[in-house]
């Protein structure tokens, strides 16, 4: 019997539809590219006391090449056991499907049997598949556990998805929430509009991935006609790799987006805050290479706060892009008030025990 949504606790399910902070979880590795399973758990310990209110493992921060490597379950089993030794809240925890769908199911399946709430499911292996094929393997996928839906940007392996498929995904019930992350407008009003048409703003949640937009995704009500009537619905957390680092300020940014909402007040220095951390994500994710360098950006200033020794990835060819170092030396001086170092740097030492 598989996993249905309705079987989460109900403080796991009140917090993914209330919204909130979930870093996509990088790896954690030594200079010779081996797991550091210390550092890794490290990783999961600041993200929980930031105040993150979930985890994504296994996802593309995390790096696909887990796979071959033969990482993904112990990964998956070292966010686990942080989550329940460090965190006393409810935290949810999500895990990255990818492949056909017989390698879907069965990494479903994983998370399910470790005690994972979801998975959120990578459509890449699908990029000439019909609408009808897409479709199928995500109800299928969806029998094992509740299901994440992923727009993934095609600049970083994704395809072009209609309103037609969003409308179809979103009628299967075991969806709970959908990460948009085309970086594209249109495209992100495609999901928006499906999820409405097929009636699901309800059960289904937004949240953002479009890290070239993150703080007007969140801020933004967006409006579709149903039937003749207005139907609003809100981005209302973010599941992101840039949330992977200055975690502690995205909490905050995030905190003070939802009052913001609830007291119908938006200003001027909080809408100012888009283009910010839309220009320290083009320096992390090294927009100038295409993205190259946005897993080893990542890892850049994770290293520079002491939660990394090494920016390794698994595959050797991924490393930091022409001219991203100076990037990020830019940001960090640029906008001193949106990095964490002295959060990070006063319990680091604790993380690590």
């Amino acid at each position: 019997m598989g996993l249905h949504w309705s079987d989460l606790p109900d403080p796991i399910l009140a917090s993914i539809r209330q919204g909130g902070v979930i870093p996509a979880h990088p790896l954690a590795l030594t200079n010779d590219r081996k797991l550091d399973e210390r550092r890794q758990k490290a990783l999961s310990r600041y993200y929980i006391d930031a105040g993150s209110t979930g985890l994504a493992v296994g996802v593309h921060t995390t790096q696909f090449e887990i796979r071959e490597a033969d990482l993904f379950e112990r990964v998956l089993a070292l966010a686990l056991e942080a989550s329940e030794e460090w965190s006393e809240a409810p935290l949810i925890r999500i895990a990255g499907a990818v492949g056909r769908t017989q390698q879907a199911v069965a990494e479903a399946r994983t998370a399910r049997s470790l005690g994972y709430h979801a998975a959120l499911l990578s459509l890449a292996a699908y990029k000439d598949g019909s609408e009808d094929e897409i479709v199928a393997h995500c109800r299928r996928v969806a029998e094992e556990m509740p299901v994440v839906g992923f727009y993934l940007q095609p600049a970083v392996g994704g395809r072009v998805l209609p309103t037609s498929f969003w409308r179809r995904f979103a009628e299967i019930d075991n969806v709970v929430a959908i990460k948009m992350a085309p970086f594209h407008r249109y495209r992100t009003l495609d999901v928006i509009r499906g999820v409405v048409e097929a009636g699901a703003e309800d059960r289904i949640t937004l949240y953002t991935g479009n890290d070239d937009h993150i703080v007007l995704d969140l801020l933004t009500p967006f409006v579709v006609r149903r039937d003749g009537e207005e139907v609003r619905v809100r981005v209302k957390g973010g599941l992101l790799g840039h949330w992977s680092v200055w975690t502690k300020r995205a909490v905050e940014l995030l905190d003070r987006v939802h009052l913001a909402v609830e007291e119908g007040r938006v200003d001027e220095d909080l809408l100012a805050l888009d283009s910010m951390v839309t220009d320290t994500n083009a320096a992390f994710f090294d927009v100038a290479n295409d993205f190259q360098g946005c897993i080893a950006g990542c890892h850049e200033v994770l290293r520079r706060q002491g939660l990394l020794t090494s920016i390794a990835c698994l595959n050797p060819d991924e490393t930091l892009g022409p001219g991203q170092m100076d990037e990020i030396d830019r940001v960090y001086a640029a906008y001193p008030e949106l990095n964490d170092d002295a959060f990070v740097a006063e319990n680091l030492s604790r993380w690590l025990a």
